[in-house]
C-alpha cells in the first residue's frame, strides 16, 4: 500500500505537468504561451464557463453581371432572380475580459476557421464585451439591432441577463448553459437555442450509457469538492436514479492537489464490502490516477472528458498513462477522431514551440466550429437538421415550434495507455 501511494504521487505530479494553455489570439492560427502547468492550473482559467466595439466585418462577395446586346429573333424571357442581401451574424464574445480572453479567442478561432471554410452569403461581425452580465446585456441589444443571427454570450449570467430582458427579438445561439446546480430553471425563449458545452450532459450521457448494460447495478459516484466535480456527479447520480438503478455519492477531500490518503483508505474498504458494479469519477485525470492506485482496477471506472488531459496531436508523443488502462469517457470527436470526416476539414490550432495546447482550449475551438455551421444552416432558412459536428452528432430543431438542440458524445477508452474512441453505441 505504501508503495501505490508512494507511486501514485510520482505519477500525480508528473500528470499535473501534461499541459500548458495556449492563449488564442484573433487569426485562426491560435499562438502565444501562457505560463500556466497543471491540468488543475488549466481549469481555474476555464472554470468561469462550467462551464463580446466592432472588428472588421468579413464578407462573401461575387457577381453576376449580364452583359447587354442586340436581341437576334425571337428569345425566352430571362428568368430575373434577386440577390439577397447578407445574413449578418454577430459574434458575441467577452475579449474585453482578462478572465475571459482566452477562451473567447479560441471561440472566435474556431468560429471564423468554419467561416472561411463555407461563407456563402454571410456577413460576420465580431462584438466584444467584457463578462459582466450588464455588459453583456448591453453588447447583445446593440448586436441584435445591427445583426440577423446572434452567436453568444459565453457566460451564464450573461445569458440569464439576457433571458430575464426579455429582449430576445433575434435569432440567438447561445454558447453556454442557462441553469446550473440546484439553480432554478430558466425558460428558454421561442428565439434562443441553448449549445454550450456542459460536464452536466456529459455526465448524464456516461450515465445512460453506462446504465443500458446493467441490471440493478449499483454505481459508487466520486468527486472532490470542486464545483464543476460536485455538478457532474449530481447529475449522473439523477440520471441514474432515472435509470432504476442505486448509487451512493462520495466526495473525497484534496489537499494540495493531493486526495487525502485516509479518505482513499476508507473508500477501498467501502468497495470491497459493497462490491459496487461500477465507479462514476467525476474527477480529471491526475486525480483519477491517484484513486486508481489506491483502489485497483477491479471495478470498472467511468468518467468524463475532464479524463483526457491531452489534445488529439498531443497522444503520439506523450507517455502513456497506464494506471488508467480500461477506464472507458465520453469526449467530442475533435480531441478522439483524426480521421473523422469533420474534423479533417477545418484546421487546428498553432502551437507556440514545444508547448502543448490545453485540451480544453481545443474544445471550445471546437466549439465555436459548430457554432459557426449551426448559424449558417439556421441563416438558409432550415428548421431542422442533423450535423456530424466536431463537437459530437448533433440533431437541431429551431424556429418553428419550441427550440431544441441535443449533442451526443464520442464514447472513448483508454488502451495501451492512450485514449482511443470506441464504436458509437
Amino acid at each position: 500500500m505504501l508503495g501505490n501511494l508512494a507511486r501514485m504521487f510520482v505519477l500525480a505530479g508528473f500528470i499535473s505537468g501534461l499541459c500548458s494553455p495556449v492563449l488564442a489570439n484573433t487569426s485562426i492560427a491560435v499562438g502565444g504561451a501562457a505560463s500556466v502547468t497543471g491540468i488543475q492550473a488549466q481549469r481555474s482559467t476555464l472554470e468561469p464557463l462550467q462551464l463580446a466595439q466592432s472588428d472588421p466585418v468579413l464578407r462573401s462577395t461575387g457577381s453576376s453581371d449580364l452583359a447587354d446586346g442586340p436581341i437576334m429573333g425571337t428569345v425566352d424571357m430571362p428568368v430575373v432572380t434577386t440577390r439577397l442581401p447578407p445574413v449578418r451574424i454577430a459574434l458575441l464574445l467577452p475579449r474585453r475580459s482578462e478572465a475571459m480572453a482566452q477562451v473567447a479567442d479560441a471561440v472566435r478561432a474556431g468560429f471564423m476557421a468554419a467561416y472561411q471554410h463555407e461563407p456563402q452569403n454571410i456577413t460576420v461581425n465580431l462584438v466584444e464585451t467584457g463578462d459582466a452580465a450588464q455588459d453583456v446585456l448591453s453588447g447583445y441589444l446593440e448586436a441584435a439591432m445591427r445583426n440577423d443571427i446572434v452567436v453568444g454570450p459565453l457566460t451564464r449570467s450573461g445569458a440569464s441577463a439576457i433571458v430575464q430582458n426579455g429582449s430576445v427579438s433575434k435569432p440567438t445561439l447561445v454558447l453556454t448553459q442557462l441553469n446550473a446546480g440546484d439553480e432554478a430553471p430558466v425558460g428558454v425563449p421561442a428565439n434562443m437555442l441553448v449549445m454550450g458545452l456542459s460536464i452536466e450532459d456529459e455526465a448524464r450521457q456516461v450515465a445512460s450509457w453506462a446504465g443500458a448494460r446493467k441490471t440493478m447495478a449499483r454505481a459508487f459516484v466520486i468527486s472532490s469538492a470542486a464545483s464543476w466535480q460536485r455538478r457532474a456527479a449530481r447529475a449522473f447520480a439523477t440520471e441514474w436514479r432515472h435509470l432504476g438503478l442505486p448509487s451512493d455519492t462520495m466526495e473525497l477531500g484534496m489537499s494540495g492537489g493531493f486526495i487525502s490518503a485516509a479518505a482513499l483508505v476508507q473508500l477501498k474498504k467501502r468497495i470491497q464490502a459493497e462490491k459496487p458494479a461500477l465507479i462514476f469519477v467525476a474527477l480529471d485525470a491526475a486525480q483519477a490516477i491517484q484513486l486508481r492506485l489506491a483502489i485497483g482496477g477491479e471495478v470498472p471506472m467511468v468518467g468524463t472528458s475532464q479524463l483526457n488531459p491531452l489534445a488529439l496531436a498531443d497522444w503520439a508523443s506523450a507517455s502513456r498513462l497506464n494506471d488508467l488502462e480500461g477506464v472507458q469517457l465520453l469526449d467530442m470527436p475533435w480531441q478522439l477522431q483524426a480521421d473523422h470526416a469533420a474534423v479533417m476539414a477545418y484546421p487546428h490550432l498553432a502551437k507556440s514551440g514545444e508547448q502543448r495546447i490545453s485540451p480544453d482550449i481545443e474544445r471550445l475551438y471546437a466549439l465555436g466550429i459548430d457554432a459557426y455551421r449551426v448559424a449558417h444552416n439556421i441563416a438558409l432558412k432550415q428548421t431542422e437538421f442533423n450535423l456530424d459536428g466536431v463537437t459530437g452528432r448533433l440533431a437541431v430543431r429551431f424556429g418553428r415550434g419550441a427550440p431544441h438542440f441535443d449533442r451526443v458524445m464520442q464514447p472513448a477508452i483508454y488502451r495501451e495507455g492512450m485514449v482511443q474512441p470506441l464504436d458509437a453505441r
